[in-house]
């Protein structure tokens, strides 16, 4: 080496054998990006993005769902098309531009859509519900995409949540809802309460969740119309949601881990709440 080669040059030279080095060990090239990119715009304001291919295949299906933009690879595009028609126009992107737009952590599977988010429901908008889920100031939009997800695979006929203190439709929970966002019906309501008294005179039996609930759960052998209510992690049931609810029930772990996660909790409660209906 140089003896008058300047510093910064030398260690260029130094990473430049580290590299070839570490491609040679590892058959991979070395990152030369110690931070992922941002994405380029702010989910919680800015257009909302659905990505992932179940997630854009249920909106592209929805005929209700306003679609702006469809942002594809040429692979995703053949993936999208194997499972349903793509009639809308698109535009042709990169696995990169999607990471710049939506962010390093976004997994996209190459296919974004934008779109205007999903028009929510009122109670009257679902007739004869059988199963609803009500979810009392859930805020962490992976805990409710995830609740959605779960209601959808048992046949929940609408999750119901409040206007205040619940998660913006985003990406990240359209992607955690893997298309229920487009197949169960989202109904927001300004007062809990009414709501529930509403369902209570429609006939179902309201059951809420809360670790300090005098009662197990048990498996239902009826096939009764049923609410579960799942309160916010940390929180948990409000007092006057508590008072509204026909029944209280509690999770009993027999771990050492006495708590679960919220959306864990409420595809227990579900299948516990369902398992005596007949199969379909």
């Amino acid at each position: 080496m140089n003896a008058c080669q300047h510093p910064i040059a030398q260690q260029r030279q130094k990473l430049r054998r580290l590299a070839v080095v570490y491609q040679n060990r590892y058959g991979i090239p070395m990152s030369r990006n110690k931070f992922p990119p941002k994405p380029k715009y702010d989910p919680d304001t800015g257009p909302v993005y659905l990505y992932g291919l179940h997630t854009v295949r249920a909106a592209l299906d929805n005929p209700l769902r306003e679609k702006r933009n469809l942002l594809v690879t040429p692979n995703a595009l053949m993936r999208l098309r194997e499972t349903g028609p793509v009639e809308m126009r698109f535009t042709e992107t990169t696995p990169k531009e999607l990471d710049r737009l939506l962010g390093a952590d976004a997994v996209h599977q190459g296919v974004a859509l934008e779109v205007e988010a999903v028009s929510r429901f009122g109670l009257n908008d679902v007739p004869n519900p059988r199963l609803v889920v009500i979810l009392d100031q859930l805020t962490d939009p992976h805990n409710v995409g995830a609740i959605l997800r779960t209601a959808c695979a048992f046949g929940a006929d609408a999750v119901v949540t409040t206007a205040r203190h619940s998660p913006r439709e985003t990406g990240v929970m359209a992607k955690a809802a893997s298309g229920a966002l487009d197949l169960v019906p989202m109904i927001e309501v300004r007062n809990l309460g009414d709501a529930i008294e509403t369902l209570k005179s429609r006939g179902l039996t309201v059951i809420g969740f809360d670790s300090e609930a005098p009662a197990p759960i048990r498996a239902r052998t009826d096939d009764a119309p049923i609410a579960v209510v799942m309160g916010a992690e940390g929180k948990g049931l409000r007092q006057r949601t508590r008072e509204l609810c026909d029944e209280m029930v509690r999770l009993d772990m027999p771990g050492p881990i006495k708590s679960l996660n919220v959306s864990n909790a409420a595809a227990i409660a579900l299948f516990a709440v369902t398992a005596g209906r007949p199969s379909q």
